[in-house]
């Protein structure tokens, strides 16, 4: 019977266990995939845009340039959005000091239904409206919420289509990786 010699069996254990251990190290690395997010595939400058507000104050990208914009397009009538719009707040509150912005633009048709859901959810960050979804088509939304992350130099960085946890360690990750980046 032939036996491997002893440094070739070592260097094959190291082998196994580095392929192992390898690509827990890689989803460590990437915060992206821990909330399912699709990243473009070559840079892409976010679309400038110039927004009504409830509060009678324009909502403006060029605004934000040099700090990390979260996007988000929503509306008064989707369970998902009203689901996830309190894990935004608290995101923004957490970082909005450190350079992240939360921009949500409402598709609503009527804007008189924005401010009491705002003042209902104490949500305090800058809101847009966009009824006849014009912005909404020009990012390409197709499902609410949809939410965009651009980076400090305005490029888009993921799309979250559909509601996250927006408040947790997957979702602190992305936005410190974003925040780091100048």
């Amino acid at each position: 019977m032939y036996t491997w010699p002893m440094k070739f069996r070592r260097t094959l254990l190291f082998a196994c266990v580095g392929a192992l251990v390898a690509p827990v190290g890689a989803v460590a690395q990437d915060p992206y995939k821990g909330l399912d997010l699709i990243k473009p595939a070559r840079v892409q400058p976010a679309k400038d845009f110039v927004s009504p507000a409830p509060d009678g104050k324009p909502v403006k990208l060029a605004d934000y340039r040099g700090r990390v914009v979260f996007l988000n397009f929503w509306a008064t009538w989707c369970p998902p959005c009203r689901e996830e719009m309190p894990a935004m707040e608290r995101l923004y509150q957490r970082y909005k000091d450190k350079g992240l912005v939360v921009v949500a633009v409402s598709i609503d048709a009527d804007m008189v239904v924005i401010p009491p859901f705002l003042r209902q959810n104490k949500l305090t960050f800058p809101v847009g409206h966009d009824p006849k979804m014009a912005l909404a088509e020009r990012y390409g939304v197709r499902a609410l919420p949809s939410s965009f992350l651009i980076d400090r130099r305005g490029n888009l960085a993921a799309l979250a289509i559909g509601p996250r946890a927006w408040d947790t360690k997957p979702s602190y990750a992305v936005i410190e990786s974003l925040l780091d980046h100048r």
